[in-house]
Parts: C-alpha cells; structure tokens; sequence
C-alpha cells in the first residue's frame, strides 16, 4: 500500500498547469489567514488599549482632575489611533474591509465606546460617524513612487459598527452616573438621564436590525432605568443621606448587574 502512495506521489508533475494553478492558490490563502490573525492580533490590542482609557476616565472623573485626565485620556486615544489602526489600515490597502471586518470588530467597537465617552465627558456631545471616521483616516508616502507622492488610506468604520460601540456607551454613562454623587455632582444623574433617554428613541427609531443590536438596545433600556431610579432615589431621599453615603446606596442596585454585563461583553 505503501509503495503505491509513494508511486503516486512521484507520479505528479509539479510543473504542471494544474499543480502551479493550486500552489498560486496555497500561497494566497496563507497570505489572507496571515493577515486575518494579524488584525485578529491588533483588534486585541485596541480592545485592552480602549478599555484602559475608559477605567481611567471613570476613575478620576472628580471636577478637580476632569481637565488632566481628559488630556490624559485624549492622549492614550491618539496613541491607539497611530500605533494600532495605522497598522491595520496598512493591512487593509488594497482589501475588501468588510472581509475582514469580523477580524478587527471587537476592538473597533470598544475604541467607539471609549471615544464617544471621552466627547460626552469634554463636551456633552456625542461624536459621529464622521469623526471617527476622520480620525482613523491617514496620508502615508506612496510606496515606489519617486515623487514623494502621497495616497489616503483608512480603516472602514461601517455605520453598522458604529450603531453598536454606542450602544455600549450606555454602561458607562450609567456608572458614571452613579460614580459621580459620590464626588458631589447631584446633577449629572439628570443630565445623564435625559441623555440616554435621547440615545433610546434615536436606537427605537431603527427598529430591529440585528439579534446583537437588540441585546445591546436591551441593555440600554435597562442602564436607563437604573439612571432612573437613582435620580428618584436621589430626589426622594437625597435630604436623608449624607452625600458620601449616596453612591453606595445606588451602587448596591447596579454594581453587580454592571460587572456581568462588562463580563459578557468581553
């Protein structure tokens, strides 16, 4: 038996039509799964990078250390655009991005989440499509080119992607909501109350999209009535309990539920 497999295997012809036809497309699939697990690898990055940028931003949210941390926290963003969407923009030249867009969604959705957090905390705001696109959008040298000419390349933000690293906003408002009696700001429960009531009728306007849309518009639903709820809680009996014991008494509703959700998104 043996010697028969050995007899077919010296039987091919390996300069054959047929043989280099599949060789040419051996090598293209090792180039695409190379750079799928390089993405893969970079989409990881961004992901621990973004989620550093949100535990800072919440811890130090006090009125006293906003400005530093901000500057802080614009910073690390500005590193996580140059030196992890670069490299995966120069992954994407020439590619259909949506191929390997599962690759690099993960971590693209966490990066919205902690620069839309980032805008709500410097101005209220929330960033579009268009920024975030604009900032993952990059002029690099041309290569070969003798001229110094330069070429754009970028990573394709689709709307979709978008839609969903905003929805996860709505946990980290809600904590920060709640973070934020504990310094002595009583009003941003409210102002954060009726900006996720805002977020909710922009997401209901939709309809439904997608299975993970309507997790994540559950979620928001439910953060809200959690905002709700401390904002009663707070006018109800906000004159009966001293202001440093306030957090702990609306953290012991949200606290544990907060945790599994950031359990089940990672």
């Amino acid at each position: 038996m043996k010697d028969s497999q050995q007899q077919s295997t010296d039987d091919v012809d390996e300069q054959s039509d047929i043989n280099r036809c599949f060789q040419k497309y051996q090598k293209e699939l090792d180039c695409r799964h190379d750079k799928h697990e390089r993405l893969v690898k970079l989409s990881r990055d961004v992901t621990i990078e973004s989620k550093r940028v949100i535990f800072l931003m919440q811890r130090n949210s006090g009125p006293n250390k906003c400005d530093e941390v901000l500057e802080q926290a614009w910073q690390k963003i500005k590193d996580i655009q140059q030196q992890k969407f670069l490299p995966i923009a120069k992954e994407l030249q020439g590619e259909d991005p949506y191929q390997f867009l599962r690759a690099y969604t993960a971590g693209l959705q966490e990066y919205i989440e902690a620069i839309s957090f980032y805008h709500y905390l410097k101005s209220k705001t929330l960033v579009t499509l268009e920024q975030v696109q604009s900032d993952l959008t990059y002029t690099v040298p041309s290569v070969g080119s003798d001229d110094l000419q330069e070429k754009t390349i970028s990573v394709r933000v689709p709307p979709s992607e978008y839609m969903l690293g905003l929805a996860d906003l709505t946990g980290e408002l809600m904590r920060f909501a709640i973070n934020s009696v504990g310094s002595g700001n009583l009003d941003c429960p409210n102002e954060v109350c009726a900006y996720l009531r805002r977020m909710l009728g922009g997401f209901e306007s939709l309809g439904q999209v997608s299975r993970e849309m309507g997790r994540k518009v559950s979620t928001l639903r439910q953060s809200l009535q959690k905002v709700e709820s401390a904002c009663y809680a707070l006018q109800i009996r906000g004159s009966e309990i001293p202001t440093h014991m306030l957090k702990d008494v609306f953290r012991s509703g949200t606290d544990n539920s907060y945790m599994e959700e950031r359990d089940m998104d990672d």
